[in-house]
């Protein structure tokens, strides 16, 4: 794929996330028997309009974003009104766009691994180079359950805790050891100080993984079962990257908005050798992105999803809503920041851009 279809690849697959995001709301609220005032795709001003029987279809100029207008902030005598009905049901429409975007992810997996024709599963098949480090270690035939602490549910997992590690030690290491739980003749056998040779590079300390792990032919009970696993190790991932953001391991600089999303999309689409790894690796990054969408969206951060959730819960403790114009300000300040917050992650985007 040239960097210009996929730029233009990755725009259509924001465009999808958002759709699948907003039908998601759209259809629970429809199931639920609320009015829809507006069901709305981008940002900023309109480019199509149509009414429809009683909800306005709109496409605007940024596809940045999205929504379904309930008239959630607003006290009305309509009984299809939002506030107006059970909730549990308002639950359900506020959860239903994130679900949707975590139910596109595990589709957006099977698809991968049907593309790739195999399983990679986290058992050992053989050891690799002249002196592998690690079969003094592990065997052939181990399932590796865990790694210092992170449980291996794919083979992304095994990746993950071992170069996560290795960007961690002093680059003057030869060796890198790590804590290792496997599954060998049906028991589980904890392992500590299993080495691998350390690889210097320019970014520091990478490890050198001397072992492969088996793949099988898919079936339609690995490929179910895997492409769950997949989807779950990229939301667990989400939750530890938050963790290490909160901690400040990673800084603002390393936020990524949609332009160096694009960016990062086009240089993983680039990696492979062909077009069938190129076109594997730009539906993982989709996966994992509209994995992403979904885990945040159900973050108890004003103006998503989650808060509002969270306003409801309230409101089954209290047995009385909170006050539309207050619960409105909540959510416009919210709002507010995360526009901001937009706005500078997408200058240090475009500059990162520039600069390279």
């Amino acid at each position: 794929m040239t960097a210009v279809v996929t730029v233009i690849l990755a725009i259509l697959a924001f465009c999808l996330m958002i759709i699948i995001h907003e039908m998601g709301h759209f259809f629970a609220a429809k199931a639920c028997g609320m009015k829809v005032s507006e069901f709305s795709l981008g940002m900023g001003p309109r480019l199509f309009k149509k009414q429809g029987k009683e909800t306005l279809y709109t496409i605007k100029l940024l596809p940045l974003g999205g929504s379904v207008q309930l008239g959630e902030d607003e006290e009305s005598d309509d009984p299809r009104s939002f506030r107006n009905k059970p909730v549990w049901q308002r639950m359900i429409v506020l959860a239903a766009g994130p679900v949707m975007n975590l139910i596109l992810g595990i589709i957006i997996c099977a698809v991968v691994i049907i593309l790739s024709g195999i399983v990679i599963t986290p058992e050992i098949a053989k050891f690799s180079g002249e002196n592998p480090v690690s079969s003094q270690y592990l065997q052939e035939g181990d399932e590796i359950v865990g790694i210092n602490g992170h449980s291996v549910w794919s083979s992304m997992d095994i990746s993950y805790a071992l170069q996560n590690k290795a960007m961690k030690t002093d680059e003057n290491q030869e060796f890198i050891s790590y804590s290792f739980k496997v599954k060998r003749d049906g028991e589980i056998i904890d392992l500590d100080n299993v080495q691998f040779a350390a690889v210097k590079n320019e970014n520091g300390n990478s490890v050198a993984v001397d072992f492969v792990v088996r793949a099988y032919k898919i079936d339609f009970g690995n490929v179910f079962a895997y492409s769950f696993r997949e989807a779950a190790s990229y939301g667990r991932l989400v939750w530890i990257s938050l963790g290490d953001l909160i901690s400040g391991t990673y800084g603002l600089n390393d936020l990524s908005g949609p332009v160096g999303t694009v960016s990062v999309i086009t240089q993983t689409t680039a990696s492979g050798t062909n077009f069938k790894e190129n076109a594997v690796n730009f539906l993982s990054m989709v996966a994992f992105i509209t994995i992403n969408l979904g885990i945040m969206n159900l973050l108890p951060i004003p103006a998503l999803d989650g808060s509002r959730i969270i306003f409801l819960i309230i409101e089954l403790i209290r047995r009385k809503p909170m006050k539309p114009e207050h619960e409105g300000i909540v959510h416009f300040i919210g709002f507010a920041a995360l526009m901001l917050l937009m706005l500078v992650i997408t200058f240090n985007d475009i500059v990162k851009l520039v600069t390279g």
